[in-house]
């Protein structure tokens, strides 16, 4: 189980043909890739891509140091990129490549003043996941002077310039795209020509710091190597992972250059390889609309995303599209294939009607041979997994209020405490409620006035990047589990089909590094042979900022991989769902569950019950400052607008399922 992403990657596995990302010859590369401006690998999975990487750099520190007696090589500490030094310490362990020549340069750090204990430090973390594991020279690592102050900053970058000089310039660049498009601390706006210095940081890398580094608070400043100085690498890897990556990966690779793309500017290049992986590479051309590209075979989901692609770009619904409008934008080949316009429109309208149901348990007593589920058996057990407390509710609340009153026997599960979503502010209002209602009634006051002050103390004396102490994150937990029990509750569902699991990937450690064991695998498994379910919804919006959503999400499978086989595993069906950090694209939904005005308002209703998550969250979409559950609101009104522009059924709004298939 050390691979947690190696189930959840599967899923879009069946959704892309191998051939649009590994080609069998140069030549259909070359037609697969013209849109594309910069060298570009697309690999299956995260790990796959940082070993490829680290391969490669790996020989290229050997070529170096054979040619000229050594490598230097500018380093970032992106979370990509820490990846591929992973994977550079497995091959140093292999005795397939070694740091002894290696002269290595920190390309950004934060703040000012950083040394290399600082918790928020790039510095440390390039020591922890590297240096300190590799043969490298002490003398041989290079970063910014931590005496740093905004009065010297400026002769200190010349200096530190000068120094990469002295050796003979970067060889190698290894650097993360960020998901706004920059490299290192070049945010939008960075000119191709800027230079090492002070950089003010947007509140979008502030937020992208406090996820990364596991804070509330980021440094407002950094140092780091400007785009001039990127750029002047002999050779330049840059490294993107999954869905926050897809708008930049898009206009880095097929985009204008620009400084609104600082990564663009590597269009320019002479040496640059950019490894993503299937999820960042969603919106590229050959992934997207590879009809423009390649000849196809054209599934029915492929056949539904051109269509629906025709009718936006025309702007016109889906009965309406004429045998000129497929000719006009290159899918005459599609009315060769059905014989006409009028053909080709009918079949994908009635695919789409057929998605959509008032009935996500399935109607009993009907004709379900075009429905998304099954009439019977009726009514059915149904266990609806929530990585977080609330997302439930929050991404799929209108569905859960709908099966509890078409009468099916609905379980909703919590598998974590989601005790790191809850700002302190929370944690010392519920305090002082629970110090009156105390001090009124004249509670036991000993227990209580210590453990309260332990909370107290551990909130004065974090510092940005310090975990909360078990008091604070037991509270916390409990704060939105009981907003969350309260939301299911409105919804229909019975105190006592509300279980909590605690999996233990996330009470180890809740910030992204806790590893799925048989342990957490174990917990699912009993709930899931308890209730014996009909159907299973869990999420597969998988890019929350700390990777619970993932890791719960591939327990979850595990679990389903190893109870597969049992009976009554052959009668459930699976349904995934999507919200609060993601969406189904409308050729891969294959449920819609539509809401009107009034059942909308419930659902928005029921996701205010999660008082903690409504307006201080810790975290906020950095781009327009919205919260996550505000963002599920609108993608659940936008895929009922999308519907509608399609020529079907207008409604207030939907949530959509995909069905999930173990492999067997």
């Amino acid at each position: 189980m050390d691979n947690i992403t190696e189930l959840s990657s599967k899923i879009k596995l069946d959704q892309v043909p191998t051939r649009l990302y590994r080609p069998e010859s140069e030549l259909e590369l070359a037609s697969l890739t013209r849109c594309e401006k910069i060298y570009t690998k697309i690999v299956e999975t995260p790990s796959e891509g940082a070993a490829d990487v680290a391969a490669d750099i790996a020989r290229q520190i050997t070529r170096n140091v054979r040619e000229k007696g050594r490598c230097v090589i500018g380093l970032g500490a992106g979370r990509a990129a820490l990846d591929v030094y992973d994977e550079l310490v497995k091959l140093y362990f292999a005795d397939k490549v070694t740091f002894a020549n290696v002269v290595a340069f920190n390309m950004s750090e934060l703040g000012l003043g950083n040394v290399r204990e600082d918790s928020q430090s790039t510095i440390s973390r390039l020591y922890e996941r590297l240096f300190r594991k590799v043969d490298i020279d002490p003398n041989n690592i290079h970063t910014f002077d931590p005496s740093a102050t905004k009065e010297n900053v400026h002769k200190l970058c010349k200096i530190y310039e000068t120094t990469i000089d002295e050796y003979g310039g970067l060889d190698v660049v290894i650097c993360q795209l960020t998901k706004t498009g920059g490299l290192a601390f070049n945010d939008p706006g960075s000119s191709s020509s800027s230079s090492c210095r002070l950089v003010l940081l947007s509140n979008e890398t502030r937020q992208r710091i406090a996820e990364s580094y596991q804070c509330e608070i980021a440094p407002d400043t950094a140092v780091t190597l400007g785009m001039s100085n990127l750029l002047s690498a002999r050779k330049f890897y840059a490294v993107a992972w999954g869905e926050e990556s897809i708008d930049a990966v898009y206009n880095c690779i097929e985009g204008k250059i620009s400084d609104l793309y600082p990564a663009s500017f590597l269009q320019m290049h002479r040496d640059v390889k950019l490894t993503i992986d299937l999820e960042a590479a969603t919106r590229l051309t050959r992934i997207n609309f590879p009809w423009k590209v390649t000849s196809c075979n054209w599934t029915p989901q492929l056949v539904r995303r051109a269509i629906v692609w025709l009718s936006q770009h025309t702007g016109k619904p889906v009965l309406k599209l004429t045998n000129k409008d497929y000719n006009d934008n290159g899918l005459s080949e599609l009315v060769t294939v059905f014989g006409s316009a009028y053909d080709v429109n009918i079949k994908i309208f009635n695919d789409l009607q057929h998605t959509i149901t008032g009935w996500p348990g399935g109607k009993p007593n009907a004709d379900d041979s075009s429905r998304p589920e099954r009439a019977l058996p009726y009514p059915k057990r149904v266990l609806v997994f929530s990585p977080h407390p609330d997302d439930a509710v929050v991404s799929m609340g209108g569905t859960l209020r709908r099966l509890v009153q078409q009468g099916h026997d609905v379980h909703v599960v919590f598998q974590t405490s989601g005790d790191i979503t809850v700002a302190d502010e929370d944690l010392e209002r519920t305090l002082m409620l629970n110090s009156m209602l105390s001090d009124h009634y004249g509670y036991p006051q000993e227990r209580r006035r210590v453990v309260a002050q332990s909370i107290i103390d551990g909130i004065k004396a974090k510092k940005p990047g310090d975990p909360d102490n078990a008091e604070m994150r037991f509270m916390k937990g409990r704060i939105l589990t009981c907003e969350s029990i309260m939301g299911c509750m409105y919804m229909g569902v019975r105190r006592d089909h509300i279980h909590e699991l605690a999996l233990p990937f996330y009470e180890s450690n809740p910030y992204g590094r806790g590893k799925v064991t048989d342990a957490d695998v174990l917990l699912i498994k009993k709930i899931i042979e308890n209730v014996k379910p009909h159907q299973i919804f869990f999420a597969d919006d998988l890019s929350d900022p700390y990777g619970t959503h993932m890791r719960a999400t591939n327990a979850l499978l595990l679990a389903i991989d190893e109870l597969k086989e049992a009976d009554f595993m052959q009668e459930c069906r699976m349904w995934m769902y999507r919200g609060q950090w993601g969406t189904w694209d409308i050729d891969h939904i294959e449920m819609a569950v539509p809401m009107s005005p009034e059942e909308f308002t419930y659902k928005v209703n029921g996701v205010l019950k999660h008082q903690s998550q409504i307006h201080d969250a810790p975290f906020r979409d950095p781009g327009d400052g919205q919260l996550s559950w505000q963002k599920t609101i609108d993608r659940n009104k936008d895929t009922a607008d999308l519907y509608a522009s399609l020529g079907l059924a207008t409604y207030e709004a939907m949530e959509a399922f995909v069905q999930y298939h173990p492999e067997r």
